[in-house]
């Protein structure tokens, strides 16, 4: 009954946000399904249907001569519901959905929208199976993965002398495939994995896991968590004087809104690989000027590929005349991506957007000259160093030789 009732709100949530199926003469629909609530709700959640909302009304709010129409829910972290919403949307006549925080619901999700031939805009979900054994032709990662992750922060540790690693890791698809794809890097530098620790979703004490990572002795203690989880190891991992006692923390996958929620006393020094940065040119800059005068805070690169995403998205629309989920996706492969984000980008067979990607190092207090002056570019990583090869993904739309 309590699964159900949570069908219930999140669909209704949907219905008043977007108006009741119908109302208008086969518009353009447009679904963000997202965390609005729990651990990834900073870097996605209300950020990203703001996002959206900002592609639309920068589209002139209509295509074709239609009205693009935007509805948003919250899957609550579960595979089951986002499914069931996915499949009720898409039933209804949404055209895409866009973001879904989260890997285990993003393949979820991905199933479903390659069975009904509709088409998914993946921005938060980071697992590269994504676009792997699990690739869809009518599924586009547009921002990052765990291969690009874990070839811009992991490979820059490992080749700075961290060569033994303990990894935290969230105990579902993402972790999995952020320890995979970062321990390989490790071992392909000469590096040791030592062991790791799988950890429950929405985990808020860390200290029995955090303990295991001191007593390995590992030079580097890898976090393949995100969100609130990432934030909340951070922050306990001075409990157990892990840095003070010579260890070192990895945030593999940081977000600009943990860096603020941490403050720069406890994120100095920190690395990350980010797609996109608010303050790395004039471009970025005012993008994340317009975003932050509506939500208060400046875009994370998941929300910064919402706009992207739908953006590039309503431009197949326009261009092909059409709805049509193959046509669209045919087109959004044939067109370059040029925008404030990604420059020279283009979309892979197998879903992956290619763009490059940058490695940043967090600001000590005293270099931080404005509000949200965080990051300092360290590495610009080109695409085609930052994104596992099309044949080494086991994609079965990859060309066969």
């Amino acid at each position: 009954m309590k699964f159900r009732a949570m069908i219930g709100a999140a669909i209704a949530m949907a219905l008043t946000a977007g108006g009741a199926p119908g109302q208008e003469a086969l518009p353009v629909k447009i679904g963000v399904l997202t965390d609005m609530t729990s651990v990834y709700a900073a870097h996605g959640g209300p950020g990203s249907v703001e996002a959206a909302r900002m592609a639309i009304n920068d589209f002139g709010a209509a295509v074709l001569g239609r009205p693009i129409e935007l509805i948003f829910a919250d899957h609550h972290n579960s595979p089951d519901l986002g499914t069931n919403i996915a499949r009720q949307w898409y039933g209804e006549g949404v055209d895409a959905i866009a973001d879904v925080a989260n890997s285990g619901v993003a393949l979820a999700v991905q199933k479903v929208s390659r069975e009904m031939k509709k088409i998914v805009l993946f921005s938060s979900p980071a697992s590269a199976d994504l676009t792997g054994l699990q690739c869809s032709p009518y599924a586009v990662q547009w921002t990052y993965d765990t291969y690009a992750m874990a070839h811009g922060t992991a490979k820059a540790i490992a080749k700075s002398g961290g060569d033994s690693w303990f990894f935290i890791t969230a105990d579902y698809a993402f972790g999995y495939a952020m320890e995979r794809d970062a321990g390989d890097v490790v071992r392909s530098e000469g590096g040791k994995v030592l062991g790791s620790v799988k950890v429950p979703l929405g985990t808020f004490d860390f200290s029995r896991y955090l303990l295991q990572a001191k007593t390995s002795r590992a030079k580097i203690v890898g976090l393949a968590t995100s969100g609130q989880d990432m934030i909340n190891a951070i922050k306990q991992a001075s409990e157990f004087s892990l840095v003070q006692d010579g260890q070192r923390l990895a945030g593999l996958l940081m977000f600009i809104s943990d860096v603020h929620s941490l403050g720069l006393r406890a994120a100095q020094g920190l690395l990350m690989t980010s797609a996109y940065y608010w303050d790395q040119n004039a471009n970025t800059r005012a993008w994340a000027e317009r975003f932050f005068s509506k939500m208060k805070r400046m875009p994370t690169m998941v929300q910064a590929g919402v706009y992207g995403a739908l953006t590039h998205y309503l431009k197949a629309v326009q261009a092909t005349g059409s709805k049509d989920s193959d046509i669209v996706m045919a087109k959004m492969r044939e067109m370059p991506i040029d925008d404030f984000m990604t420059h020279h980008g283009r979309l892979r067979i197998d879903g992956r957007v290619l763009r490059d990607m940058y490695l940043y190092e967090v600001k000590k207090p005293s270099q931080s000259k404005y509000p949200w002056d965080y990051l300092k570019l360290l590495q610009t990583i080109p695409a085609d160093e930052a994104f596992r090869p099309l044949d080494e993904g086991g994609c079965l739309l990859a060309p066969k030789d």
